[in-house]
């Protein structure tokens, strides 16, 4: 080795040293954050009754039971898994039990965990807590909250956090302060709501910028795994999410084939309170839960605004499905002229006795597949794996009735379950990208690591 080399080496070790001492020093410095901590008298037993209802209805709005409730446990007991691309995490105790839960947290320790993904003793949050999202909550809401958790809204329960099944040195905590000091800076405010042209409007995009963190699953990610967009500002904002639990979260912008461009407000109205519209319904687990543990608990006016706001949001142009009415399917179906067509003979002998033969079942128990958003998507994973699988609607309290699509994979062969995708996504007028047995192959494979369970057998009850 010359000189002038092993100089180079040393010099290039040198530098590598200096980054990663200034990576670390970046990752460790205490993150400061505003305190929300008064020193006004407590509040009086009415007004802390009322604080404690409306904190209620933050955490509904929040939807926190959802994943802080393992299935069959107490309610915000923690345990239920998220699954992530490094492994699956656990949800936390968030009672104020004081020896396993959060029951020793003050009020700004409270909110340093919720908006801004630090925990009590400093260490910082898997983002599978959605703080980028909660950070642009009020103080108010945030003080609802914390009164909801600690003084009566909840029973304390007595259970000991699991530990993530994350391997090393994934494992290894403070890298993920530097994920949250970059894309969930601790000097986020508030959510302006000025910037809004009417009250209404501006609420809906508080409910779903913040509280209701629709961006977490419905806006895609980038490389180092933030949203690509938090706000109507950027055209990625819930314009698609990836699979959660093998399920696309949907486009919720106003493209007219793969989102909601041909829902009127009423529609999403109506699927955010019961889980289905006159025209579609929700299918998959997570948003179910959505469904069940928070949207249907919320009042009419803030239903609506999350409609207005939705709404208004623009197309993003970039489906590559569209849907143009056409009544050939109907007529070929209706007129027996399936002997040759493979793909017509599987959706007679699958599908037909409910969706019927013009595809709109009756538009009350059953959705239409005619330019149905899930049907026309890019991706055609969650159509697969409903035929697969099939789908359970929520019970809510306007709908009780949790209608289940029974799953077929047991029946049909990957090229068969192919053959009848394909023919949905481009029959009635929809034209959508044909799907192969690969792909199929993929997700029944992904279902039996899932466990093997149909949707239309599980249980949608914590």
């Amino acid at each position: 080795m010359t000189r002038t080399t092993k100089k180079t080496l040393i010099t290039v070790l040198a530098l590598i040293i200096i980054v990663f001492i200034a990576v670390l020093a970046y990752a460790l410095t205490p993150s400061t954050t505003r305190n929300i901590e008064t020193a006004q008298a407590a509040p009086a037993a009415a007004d802390q009754a009322a604080l404690v209802q409306a904190g209620a209805y933050v955490a509904a709005a929040s939807d926190c039971i959802a994943c802080h409730t393992a299935p069959g446990g107490k309610p915000f007991a923690g345990g239920r898994p998220v699954h992530s691309p490094i492994g699956d995490m656990y949800s936390t105790n968030i009672t104020p039990d004081k020896a396993t839960g959060i029951g020793n947290y003050s009020l700004d320790e409270f909110d340093r965990a919720i908006r801004h993904g630090i925990r009590k003793d400093g260490d910082s949050l898997y983002p599978a807590m959605p703080y980028p999202s909660y950070a642009k909550m009020s103080d108010q809401d945030i003080r609802a909250l914390y009164a909801f958790f600690m003084h009566g809204g909840v029973q304390p329960v007595n259970a000991n956090n699991r530990q993530n099944d994350i391997s090393w040195p994934l494992s290894i905590r403070w890298p993920v302060a530097i994920w949250r000091k970059t894309f969930a800076p601790p000097d986020m405010m508030p959510l302006d709501l000025n910037k809004y042209q009417s009250q209404q409007l501006a609420r809906g995009a508080y409910l779903v910028q913040s509280a209701g963190h629709c961006g977490t699953c419905h806006t895609p990610r980038s490389v180092t795994m933030a949203e690509k967009a938090l706000d109507e500002s950027g055209k990625a904002f819930l314009a698609g999410g990836p699979l959660i639990d093998g399920w696309r979260a949907v486009n919720l912008r106003g493209d007219k084939a793969d989102g909601l461009g041909s829902w009127t407000e009423q529609d999403i109205v109506d699927t955010l309170r019961t889980g289905r519209n006159g025209a579609t319904a929700v299918v998959g687990g997570p948003m179910n839960d959505v469904v069940a543990h928070s949207m249907q608990f919320m009042n009419d006016a803030d239903l609506k605004s999350i409609a207005l706001y939705l709404k208004s949001l623009p197309a993003t142009g970039e489906s590559k499905s569209s849907f143009t009415p056409d009544p050939r399917t109907t007529q070929m179906l209706n007129a027996g002229q399936d002997r040759d067509n493979r793909a017509a003979q599987l959706y007679l002998d699958n599908c037909n006795a409910c969706h019927r033969s013009d595809g709109h079942s009756n538009r009350i128990t059953f959705p239409a597949l005619p330019g149905n958003p899930t049907v026309l998507a890019d991706d055609p994973t969650s159509l697969i794996r409903l035929v697969l699988a099939g789908s359970r609607l929520p019970s809510t309290q306007r709908r009780p009735s949790d209608l289940a699509m029974p799953g077929f994979g047991w029946r049909l062969s990957d090229e068969e379950t192919a053959q009848l995708v394909t023919f949905v996504r481009n029959g009635w007028g929809n034209h959508a990208s044909e799907v192969s047995a690969s792909q199929v192959a993929k997700v029944r494979k992904a279902i039996k690591e899932d466990g093997g369970v149909n949707m239309d057998q599980r249980d949608t009850s914590h």
